[in-house]
């Protein structure tokens, strides 16, 4: 997964989707996000478990322990693979389980004539309803950002298919998963199981090439999610 993804609908609608009667500590509104193009190390609405039930933060889009800190960016993607075993999430996993809403994300594919340039696509749903970026996350309680505040988004393979724009897709979640992903009550084995398994296939997706204008993360408009011929001159 390459580090663009989209959040632009109301937190009301990812509510309305995720669970009309779920329970939030912190409040939300319909007004739209319009974030057409995040990049890294920007603050990005999550839902996470907190004291007091579900909250609603923004939080940045990175994180890395204490003790990897300044030796490289902050990742922002962590491997299905690793992630439930591994020494660089284990203050994360399991209990720092969180959701990115989303409606889609960016890959990049090379040009087969000229390695230098780059097609982007845009990646979505086929019913075109929100998606549930499956993450961890580190939030500190309290209305300042903390220094050691971030997340990560877990990445799978991509089945054969979606293989021919990237390797690797978020782990998309359905929302009955979100919701029990987001449970505080949910044991270890069956977060491991989710993160593991229940990721959305990739019949469930489509995917079109876009304007090489989302590269420039200054860029943000909706129109950023026209579809526009492969091939470029």
């Amino acid at each position: 997964m390459c580090g663009r993804f989209v959040q632009y609908e109301g937190m009301a609608l990812f509510i309305e989707e995720l669970s009309p009667q779920i329970e939030l500590f912190s409040g939300y509104d319909a007004q739209p996000i319009d974030r057409y193009n995040i990049a890294p190390s920007t603050r990005v609405q999550v839902l996470h478990s907190a004291e007091g039930g579900l909250h609603i933060d923004a939080v940045k889009w990175g994180w890395a322990p204490f003790w990897a800190k300044g030796k490289r960016p902050d990742p922002i993607n962590a491997r299905v693979e690793t992630v439930t075993t591994g020494k660089f999430f284990k203050q994360l996993w399991p209990n720092g389980r969180a959701v990115v809403p989303s409606e889609g994300w960016y890959e990049w594919v090379k040009d087969p004539d000229d390695p230098k340039k780059k097609q982007p696509y845009f990646i979505r749903l086929k019913s075109q309803k929100p998606m549930f970026f499956g993450a961890l996350a580190q939030v500190h309680p309290g209305l300042d950002p903390h220094e050691g505040d971030g997340f990560v988004i877990i990445t799978a393979a991509s089945d054969q298919g979606m293989v021919d724009i990237h390797d690797r897709k978020p782990l998309v979640l359905t929302p009955e998963h979100a919701r029990e992903w987001l449970d505080s009550n949910l044991s270890p084995e069956r977060a491991e199981e989710i993160a593991k398994e229940c990721c959305q296939p990739t019949d469930d997706f489509e995917w079109y090439a876009v304007d090489r204008a989302v590269g420039n993360v200054k860029n943000q408009g909706a129109d950023l999610l026209l579809p526009v011929p492969k091939i470029e001159d």
